[in-house]
């Protein structure tokens, strides 16, 4: 655990780092003019809107876990999903390296299997790109009708939309068309991983190998079941473009705020593209998706770098830092819950 905290606060660190020399690059004095004069009730507007976004999403994962046979209410999934955004928002590497923590979460408020849980965070943030990638390739075709020449900031990422809209649909094809394939080498190659850190837990024996095919074969079954439902594919997509449009009007409410009208479009292509760089080895991309934001704001607008900054943080702090906040106050809320049960169950 003391290593764990000690990875996160190099990880904070170097996204303050980040941020320091993206303000230097745009303007200290000037961003900081930028929010200074911003519409304090237009600013405010954007925590419903990432309100809506965060329901939104967890009204995804609310579908998904119906499918799995472990329904929870509305309210308690979204809740539930904001804990999960707590756990990105401080591990590195974003999505990736809070689904573990998400899968905990998920499972112990909604009494299910850890395998069900990460299965169920899982199919969630796959089904996520489909509609990012769909906004922002209408985006880029509404900008590019509007502009006689790409710069190459915008060719960068319409670059990045056509990988992503290439590689996206092949690998969710093979990795379906090998599931089973693809399910054996999993077992192969955890097994002996999984059983040698258990072998480092003191008083516990490693866990059997029979056990841990098991568990893997849960995963690869919840999420087949979540595949196999074409009614949960659609209300769950319905429900991800709904919280990305919301995402995207976050921002756009955020320069409007700091007094600058930018075509919806642009905020289309600036979200789901600037999001990549969440996979960044920083905690929940800190500092890397600012940098992308403002940078893509830039490109796609023409507005001044500390204009789109300023719009940035304020964007930001409604939905990295408000959700960061709550979740962290749901998921300790959670692990208390889940202590008191083991406590009265060992009485």
């Amino acid at each position: 655990m003391d290593g764990e905290r000690g990875a996160t606060a190099l990880g904070f660190a170097a996204a303050i780092v980040v941020l320091g020399v993206v303000f230097w690059i745009v303007g200290i004095d000037k961003t900081v003019q930028a929010l200074r004069s911003a519409s304090l009730p237009i600013a405010l507007l954007v925590v419903p809107v990432a309100v809506c976004w965060l329901t939104m999403w967890g009204m995804a994962l609310h579908t998904v876990l119906r499918a799995l046979g472990t329904p929870v209410s509305a309210p308690t999934a979204v809740l539930v999903f904001v804990s999960a955004m707590f756990a990105n928002n401080v591990t590195p590497f974003g999505q990736a390296g809070g689904e573990p923590l998400s899968a905990l979460l998920i499972s112990e408020s909604a009494d299910t299997e850890y395998e069900t849980g990460l299965a169920a965070i899982a199919s969630v943030d796959a089904l996520h790109f489909v509609p990012s990638i769909g906004l922002a390739t209408l985006g880029l075709g509404y900008i590019a009708v509007q502009t006689v020449t790409l710069g190459r900031n915008l060719l960068l990422a319409a670059g990045a939309v056509a990988v992503l809209a290439t590689a996206v649909p092949l690998a969710a094809f093979l990795g379906w068309r090998y599931r089973y394939e693809l399910e054996a080498a999993v077992v192969r190659v955890l097994t002996p991983v999984i059983r040698g850190v258990g072998s480092l837990v003191p008083g516990r024996e490693p866990i059997e190998p029979a056990v841990i095919e098991r568990r893997i074969e849960g995963f690869f079954e919840a999420i087949d079941r979540v595949a196999a439902s074409r009614r949960t594919i659609i209300t769950a997509l319905g429900f991800s473009l709904a919280g990305w449009v919301s995402l995207a009007g976050a921002l756009w409410v955020a320069t409007y705020a700091v007094g600058v009208t930018v075509p919806f479009a642009a905020v289309m292509v600036v979200v789901p593209i600037g999001s990549i760089a969440g996979v960044t080895p920083l905690p929940g991309g800190l500092g890397g998706i600012e940098a992308a934001f403002a940078a893509l704001l830039v490109a796609t607008t023409g507005i001044p770098g500390s204009t789109a900054f300023a719009a940035v943080f304020i964007h930001r702090a409604a939905t990295y830092w408000l959700s960061t906040i709550t979740g962290g106050g749901i998921a300790a809320a959670i692990w208390t819950q889940r202590s008191q049960k083991r406590r009265a169950n060992s009485e």
